[in-house]
């Protein structure tokens, strides 16, 4: 990214709080340390690393690999491949815990959850490196990633204190000669599983498991075959707090095989999955199939618009579009993928996003001057080829459209963040998620044009606006989305943090319509009983 002129503004370690938002100002002692921990874990590669079912390391006959999508001569560790009966273990061990975890006190839970949280932010640095080697996030997201699945958790726990356990004191019923009480109450389902993604391997693992066992539940966690080594850290996280056996498992393998025996087992009360529309429909589907309905909460992706007004501060625009389109190399589900400006200024938008995107760093995300690191894998990278292809017959690139195979490139998966303008409306992909670094453009007559283009979409994840104040107004009351952001430059559609912007979706970006990391999540993690009691 491009960096101001200008005198600079240093920060001591004690006053900065790292969120997506403030992560391009951090300082020094965040990178030093970020440096030494990135040598240990490099010293670490290619270990065997078990999972974890009832307390227990547990390993399997066949393997898989884990290699670095930035060289993939780097073999990072082999992991388990988890298979069907596994699956079964870690359901039983997790049932067999249920009784004593959701029967102890919410405030010893608490105790136990906040001491995970402590774990994670003892080991910060070390995941980050890891979660940067593993996923190819630059330094500074990985830091983000890592340390909101801390902020995850004790926000759980906070909720779950603020509201006294969830137990509310009812009505009164009037009954002559009767002294009637009534309580509500919230309690735990049993068991659950986290199905989490490769983009957000701590955030997205440690935010559901933590709400899941605050809640009382007992876990089985599976983590995207690409980043089984962020999720195998977390879970050591956990497990070293104190977290009982059986109450937190840690499974790795096939989703085809392993995933699906989570999916069916009649074991399961509940099930969280962050990933494609595609697959979270089949999971949504394949999981009513059961004896009885069983809360569902997925995470489908998005397809996420931004709008600039005539009336925008084009600096603020452009700088929060290049953060949100090219970030994690456009592979996360809040990516700005589709940008609406209205003409007067779109000549100027335009020049200026292509003006910075030209100089974003592109290379190995552990390098602090990177920015964009390699996309996850090779089906990914072929991915951008197919599309940049098919976007090239439709319309002009004013930057990027190509692999890089170069030098130092030649082992990994690294393209260049795309920007592509006069793509008829009419194209397919307006409205398919790609999950790349690529972002198309679109001049409107006007907002109303904007908004209708903007929500004709069968996702509603993130959104974002540059214009007026009164503008702004309008924006919010009309987009159809859970996310949505106006006049800021440190991303157009990304950068949620729990307790600041909560994190979810409509239409066919979420099932639950309540945002992750805000007020009305941990509820979803329980169902509620009446006690009545006529004395």
């Amino acid at each position: 990214m491009t960096k101001k002129k200008g005198k600079k503004t240093t920060k001591s370690s004690s006053d900065f709080k790292l969120t997506y938002a403030t992560m391009y100002n951090p300082p020094e002692l965040l990178h030093q340390k970020y440096e030494r921990a990135l040598k240990k874990v490099k010293d670490n590669f290619g270990q065997d690393h078990p999972m974890l079912i009832n307390g227990k390391d547990v390993r399997s006959r066949d393997k898989f690999e884990d290699r670095s999508p930035i060289n993939q001569d780097w073999l990072l560790g082999t992991f388990q491949k988890g298979s069907t009966r596994h699956a079964q273990q870690a359901l039983s061990a997790a049932r067999k815990a249920f009784p004593d975890w959701s029967k102890r006190s919410w405030k010893s839970r608490l105790q136990l959850l906040r001491k995970a949280a402590k774990q994670i932010d003892k080991r910060v640095y070390e995941i980050a490196a890891v979660i940067s080697i593993e996923v190819g996030k630059n330094r500074m997201e990985a830091l983000g990633d890592i340390a909101e699945a801390a902020d995850l958790i004790r926000y759980a726990c906070d909720q779950m204190e603020a509201n006294e356990g969830f137990k509310v004191k009812m009505g009164t019923d009037p009954l002559k000669g009767f002294k009637p009480s009534n309580t509500s109450l919230l309690r735990p389902f049993g068991v659950w599983v986290v199905i989490s993604p490769f983009n957000f391997p701590a955030a997205l693992t440690g935010g559901p498991v933590g709400a899941a066992l605050v809640a009382g539940n007992t876990v089985v966690m599976k983590p995207a075959t690409d980043t089984p080594w962020t999720v195998r850290l977390l879970a050591e996280c956990f497990r070293d707090a104190g977290i009982p056996d059986g109450v937190l498992n840690f499974v790795t393998g096939p989703g085809s095989t392993l995933g699906q025996a989570l999916i069916d087992s009649p074991v399961v009360d509940g099930i969280t999955f962050t990933g494609s529309f595609d697959i979270g429909m089949k999971i949504f589907r394949l999981f009513a199939n059961g004896q009885y309905p069983r809360p569902t909460i997925l995470e489908m992706g998005g397809k996420n618009p931004s709008i600039v007004s005539k009336n925008a501060d084009i600096e603020r625009a452009a700088a929060g579009i290049v953060r949100s389109s090219f970030g994690l190399q456009g592979q996360k589900c809040s990516a700005n993928s589709r940008v609406y400006v209205e003409r007067p200024v779109y000549k100027q938008l335009v020049d200026r996003v292509a003006e910075i995107t030209r100089k974003i760093a592109v290379g190995d995300p552990t390098d602090r001057t990177v920015f964009m690191g390699p996309v996850i894998n090779k089906g990914v990278y072929n991915d951008f080829i197919k599309f940049t292809k098919e976007l090239s017959k439709a319309g002009t690139f004013l930057t990027g459209g190509k692999v890089i195979t170069e030098g130092a490139f030649a082992k990994g998966f690294f393209c260049e963040p795309t920007i592509v303008t006069g793509v008829p409306h009419s194209h397919r992909l307006w409205k398919q998620e790609m999950f790349l670094p690529i972002t198309m453009v679109h001049p409107v007559d006007n907002l109303n044009q904007a908004m209708k283009l903007a929500n004709d979409s069968q996702y509603g994840l993130t959104a974002g606006f540059y214009g007026s104040e009164e503008e702004a107004a309008w924006f919010f009351e009309n987009i159809e989305a859970g996310v949505t952001y106006a006049n800021r430059p440190q991303g157009s559609t990304t950068g949620a943090w729990p307790g600041f912007q909560p994190f979810g979706g409509w239409k066919g970006s979420g099932s639950s319509g309540k945002n992750a990391g805000g007020h009305y999540y941990l509820q979803l993690y329980m169902h509620e009983q009446i006690h009545t009691i006529i004395r």
